[in-house]
């Protein structure tokens, strides 16, 4: 059983720490060791969470296993019908026990709960992700795909998923 929360700027060392654990091992055998550094740094950096949190409109929430933090997940409202699920991580140790399934639940949740009407959830998921299973299974297809430039000559090479919100 998880217990989920909102995340605040308090948090931040907790979400890197997690990150540092959670994306290199998701990320290995699809991106260099170079590109994983310089996407840590690009998303996962204390200045980086703190304008994701504060600038940008990222929602964080933690799941925690008892006393231990077992992943996160983030969400952006893009546009007025339009949610962006932009991080969802689960510890290795915690992805069998259904904690990416809670996270993602809790964010569909969310979004009911501040926007009541019909909308839609997107996320880019890399084309080589194991997790598109997941992502199929929470009920989300793909609606188009697209090679993104993210800095540095890397590109982010990735499927658009979506789910309509009821």
């Amino acid at each position: 059983m998880f217990t989920i929360r909102q995340a605040t700027k308090d948090d931040i060392t907790l979400i890197r720490r997690l990150a540092d654990e959670v994306f290199p091992k998701t990320y290995k055998d699809i991106l260099t060791p170079e590109q994983i550094m310089y996407m840590m740094d690009w998303m996962y950096s204390a200045d980086s969470l703190w304008k994701q949190m504060e600038v940008e409109g990222h929602i964080y929430f933690l799941a925690f296993c008892q006393e231990d933090a077992a992943g996160y997940v983030s969400i952006q409202q893009e546009e007025e019908d339009l949610f962006h699920l932009q991080k969802i991580y689960v510890l290795p140790r915690y992805q069998q026990a259904h904690c990416g399934s809670a996270l993602f639940h809790h964010v569909v949740g969310y979004i009911r709960s501040v926007h009541p009407s019909p909308c839609r959830m997107e996320l880019n998921v890399n084309r080589h992700n194991p997790a598109l299973h997941f992502y199929h299974r929470m009920g989300m297809t793909p609606v188009r795909e697209g090679d993104f430039p993210i800095g540095n000559g890397y590109y982010m090479n990735d499927y658009i998923m979506s789910l309509d919100i009821r």
